[in-house]
């Protein structure tokens, strides 16, 4: 079985890349085939251009040039994804690549007026975030990035099954409490 892991964070010394290499190192241990696409590392570029929101629509032209991305999207049994929360939202290198690759005709298809999944391929889905505020405060917001993950990516994917694992108040959570989320992480790909 093969497993894309997206990760999007900058810094290689952060929490949340110590949270991508439990996730790789696990799901590797357990005989999964990892596919490891470290958008930042891979130099993705996230702004979706005028020629492409104008050929949006234009499938399969549509995805010429995000073909690689595509087609290791496609070519994936799961997919979990690492990231941080950065102002109630994903950061922009991981937005941009569901704008740029979550295509219709790849995520999603347009038929007798509405929309079906795409990437049914996709039998089992995960979500590894840090945030820097409170439960509370996320609640309090309305927790965007929950809900594009639990809603939007959980149904572009035919419905898997789906974990959503998040660390919140990362700005005052101490040593114990890291290792903790750690452990958690471990366990919850150890049984994906």
């Amino acid at each position: 079985m093969r497993v894309l892991v997206l990760f999007a964070h900058p810094c290689p010394e952060s929490f949340n890349a110590a949270v991508h290499n439990v996730v790789v190192e696990t799901l590797e241990a357990k005989g999964w085939d990892v596919d490891d696409c470290d958008l930042n590392a891979e130099g993705f570029y996230p702004v979706l251009s005028e020629l492409e929101r104008r050929e949006y629509h234009d499938t399969p032209s549509n995805i010429d040039k995000v073909r690689p991305y595509v087609e290791r999207l496609q070519a994936a049994d799961a997919m979990v994804m690492v990231f941080p929360v950065w102002n109630f939202g994903y950061p922009a290198i991981l937005k941009g690549f569901i704008d740029r690759v979550f295509l219709p005709g790849v995520s999603f298809h347009l038929a007798d007026g509405g929309i079906r999944p795409g990437l049914t391929n996709i039998k089992k889905f995960a979500a590894c975030t840090t945030y820097g505020g409170t439960r509370f405060r996320a609640f309090l917001n309305g927790d965007p990035p929950r809900k594009c993950v639990t809603r939007h990516i959980w149904y572009a994917c035919g419905m898997p099954k789906k974990r959503y694992i998040p660390l919140y108040d990362m700005n005052n959570n101490q040593t114990p409490a890291l290792e903790a989320h750690l452990d958690r992480v471990r366990r919850e790909m150890e049984a994906f």
